[in-house]
């Protein structure tokens, strides 16, 4: 992968292009995101993680995708809005990507190709068939609030089930050290 991270084209929620650039000498969390998934109570979770460490140099950027169920279909402006009145939210909300298929964004498919295994998810993957869905195959993201974490230098060191909350000791001893670091 010769391309950095930081040169990916991003969108911001409110429209604006621009890249994860700057972001660079950050740890960063990047989480697909949804407003109508039962996974969806973890923004909660990411906002008190960010408040507790964004200080310290941890950015957790959202990125809005409605690839599993239609779990996601409102407008980018839907979207900030339900974030704010019902989270709280104030880490940086991005626009509306696809994070699997052959529409997939091109940084999902650097996280993914980055980062193809993950921490947990065995037991989410169980639980999507016994809801009579089909788990997508690594490296392909799994379900809304997959989270990838990037160190410093810009490098996907990590990467977590979507059943794996903010609050989970896998993700924040992971998060403390590469902070540490």
């Amino acid at each position: 992968m010769s391309q950095s991270i930081y040169e990916i084209p991003v969108k911001t929620v409110t429209g604006k292009n621009t890249t994860l650039s700057d972001y660079q000498d950050k740890v960063l969390l990047i989480v697909n995101v949804a407003s109508k998934c039962g996974l969806t109570p973890q923004y909660e979770g990411l906002q008190k993680l960010y408040n507790e460490k964004k200080t310290e140099g941890l950015e957790i950027l959202a990125f809005p995708a409605n690839n599993f169920k239609g779990q996601e279909p409102g407008t980018d402006e839907e979207i900030q809005q339900f974030c704010s009145l019902n989270y709280n939210v104030d880490f940086p909300l991005f626009s509306k990507i696809s994070v699997v298929g052959e529409d997939q964004h091109p940084l999902y498919h650097y996280l993914t190709q980055a980062q193809p295994q993950r921490t947990g998810g065995e037991d989410f993957a169980e639980r999507l068939k016994s809801f009579g869905n089909t788990p997508n195959e690594l490296p392909e993201v799994l379900w809304n609030f997959e989270k990838f974490l990037v160190n410093k230098q810009g490098e996907v060191v990590a990467r977590f089930a979507p059943n794996i909350p903010a609050d989970d000791a896998r993700l924040r001893d992971t998060i403390n050290a590469e902070l540490a670091k």
